[in-house]
């Protein structure tokens, strides 16, 4: 196999080892928890979630794009900026412990304290893929699944969320000491600088209002009914969306790996010929799998997820049309980021907060399970409206349009 066929492999099982780890930590947290021990801890993850992205969008997204000789101080200022920043988003989360009340603000007091960890590690696979060594970046987070999994196997069950929170957080220092060595090499030498993040312009700020609309919107919905309404609302939601997990690598493949083999098809034709079979085989494979945990027996169910699986079960036929849908939507925006890449924003705004409407409406009407099923209208109202962008375009779409496609 040649040396790009290894890499494109590593990263695909970087992703999968990251992916698993999010699972996983869910999953165990679930099982170790009560119903509502799993809502605190769920409040917090979902937090992190959108820290993440965020991180991801206004320094991973932007430091992939460069190129040349100065990568290794681009990696250097990356890391440096990530660590100052997690520590002042840490800081503030500190305070917002101390603001709430009873196991919550314990919670949130533990995620202050190990948020520059884990943001700091997960940040580090972006510095090897624009590094374009990813088998390093696997490395560190193989490391890191087996240290996560190992922690959370030995807590007592019924841990309270802030200790499951910690013991999440502290796990991730081997795979942190892992990835800083292993990028040692590049970084040795350079001098970094944190004043191009703090510019007006940087390429990371628009990624930043992707991200907001397209996915911190929804999460931050899924939020907001923990805070005003319960959060075993969120406890709910969030199992039953874990247990689609092995989709979110499929979906999260696709948009990595999609573009750079669509743009070689060479015309609309046929790259909306491929992207719209990948898209009814991976609306098939929810569908699949959605069948399949709907019918899981309950005891199965509750070695999952423990006291979470009631909750979540019932929200397994919405999240499955979610998911269904998801891998048309999905095939529909990679097709734009291939034809037209600034298409794709305005889509993202409208319909990710259309799907927070309905959510929040959703849960007005019907509860939990109205929540669950306004997410799933959202994402097939995206779907629909990305497929109809896309045969609005014209035969020559593609060619003209130079903007990066790791910019859409």
């Amino acid at each position: 196999m040649s040396r790009r066929g290894l890499a494109a492999v590593a990263s695909v099982l970087d992703q999968a080892a990251s992916s698993a780890t999010n699972i996983l930590v869910l999953v165990l947290a679930a099982r170790l928890s009560s119903a509502a021990g799993f809502a605190d801890f769920s409040m917090v993850y979902v937090t992190f979630s959108v820290l993440l992205g965020l991180n991801m969008a206004y320094v991973g997204q932007s430091l992939v794009l460069e190129k040349g000789d100065r990568l290794g101080a681009e990696c250097r200022s990356a890391v440096g900026f990530t660590a100052a920043a997690s520590a002042v988003v840490g800081a503030l989360l500190l305070l917002v412990g101390l603001a709430l009340a009873g196991a919550t603000g314990t919670a949130f007091l533990a995620l202050g304290l190990v948020l520059p960890l884990v943001l700091l590690q997960d940040g580090l696979r972006y510095c090897f893929s624009a590094l374009h060594a990813p088998e390093r970046a696997l490395a560190a987070d193989a490391l890191r699944l087996a240290c996560v999994v190992a922690v959370l196997a030995v807590q007592p069950e019924g841990a309270s969320a802030g200790r499951l929170v910690l013991a999440w957080g502290l796990s991730a220092l081997p795979a942190l000491a892992l990835g800083l060595w292993l990028l040692r090499p590049y970084v040795r030498g350079v001098r970094g600088d944190l004043r191009p993040y703090l510019r007006r312009g940087h390429l990371g700020q628009r990624f930043v209002v992707e991200f907001a609309v397209g996915n911190g919107s929804s999460q931050l919905a899924v939020l907001g009914l923990g805070v005003f309404a319960t959060p075993l609302a969120v406890g709910a939601l969030r199992g039953a969306t874990t247990l689609f997990g092995p989709l979110n690598v499929l979906f999260n493949s696709a948009n990595a790996f999609g573009p750079p083999v669509l743009g070689r098809l060479g015309g609309k034709r046929a790259t909306v010929r491929a992207t719209a079979a990948l898209g009814l085989v991976l609306a098939a494979v929810g569908a699949g799998w959605a069948t399949a945990l709907y019918l899981l027996p309950d005891r199965l169910g509750r070695e999952l997820l423990g006291d979470t699986w009631a909750g979540a079960s019932a929200l397994l036929p919405a999240t499955g049309a979610q998911y269904a849908v998801m891998g048309l939507g999905t095939c529909a925006l990679l097709t734009l980021r291939v034809l037209a890449p600034k298409a794709t924003l305005s889509l993202q705004v409208v319909f990710s907060l259309l799907s927070v409407g309905l959510l929040l409406g959703g849960y007005a009407v019907w509860g939990v399970a109205g929540a669950a099923w306004g997410l799933a209208a959202g994402s097939a109202l995206k779907a629909l409206a990305a497929w109809w962008r896309v045969t609005r375009l014209p035969a020559a779409a593609g060619s003209r349009d130079t903007e990066p496609v790791a910019a859409a």
